[in-house]
């Protein structure tokens, strides 16, 4: 029986994305072990490419489902730009129903989530910046028609764009005791 099971474990492919993302790793290696620098650079940019992109499928899940009488585009490239922010995974969903459109982004792992923390992490200041909107025991900031919270002190969660009441609805179908243990 044990034969059968590594038989089965060395028959099974691995996904497309991890054979990139090991090959563009042991490129890397082979490239600093030849002494080109740039090119073990250039692998292992790649290679965290690929890989901010597994993880921000999985943060994508998180997203909710759009409620009846709205349509839910999930954006393909939400973490593309946080290179420039410090790096981190970002998913990204625009929502449309009768009250109109909304959009629904996350944001994990990044620093200036972090440096966030301390106004979202507070309920206090919160109440003296904005109103406190409680959604699922979480503290959630009501700004211009902006709700922002922060889960687990590391992902932060932005509506924007539509009426309170329904970003609210959808946001509510979050479990957040499962987001908050993302990527860890």
């Amino acid at each position: 029986m044990r034969t059968t099971f590594l038989a089965a474990l060395l028959l099974t492919p691995l996904p497309a994305s991890a054979d990139d993302i090991t090959d563009a790793l042991n490129a890397a290696i082979s490239a600093y072990e030849e002494g080109e620098i740039g090119d073990a650079l250039g692998e292992i940019a790649y290679a965290t490419q690929l890989l901010n992109a597994l993880q921000a499928q999985g943060l994508t899940a998180f997203l909710p489902e759009p409620l009846p009488g709205y349509t839910r585009e999930v954006s393909e490239d939400a973490s593309s730009s946080l290179g420039f922010l410090g790096g981190g995974t970002a998913a990204e969903a625009t929502y449309e129903g009768p009250n109109g459109r909304f959009t629904i982004t996350m944001m994990a792992d990044n620093p200036m989530v972090a440096s966030m923390a301390g106004i979202l992490g507070n309920a206090g200041i919160i109440a003296t910046m904005g109103q406190l909107e409680r959604i699922n025991r979480e503290n959630f900031m009501v700004s211009d028609n902006e709700l922002s919270g922060l889960i687990g002190g590391r992902i932060l969660i932005q509506a924007s764009g539509g009426e309170i009441e329904d970003m609210v609805a959808h946001l509510e179908q979050i479990d957040f005791g499962e987001l908050e243990g993302f990527g860890q």
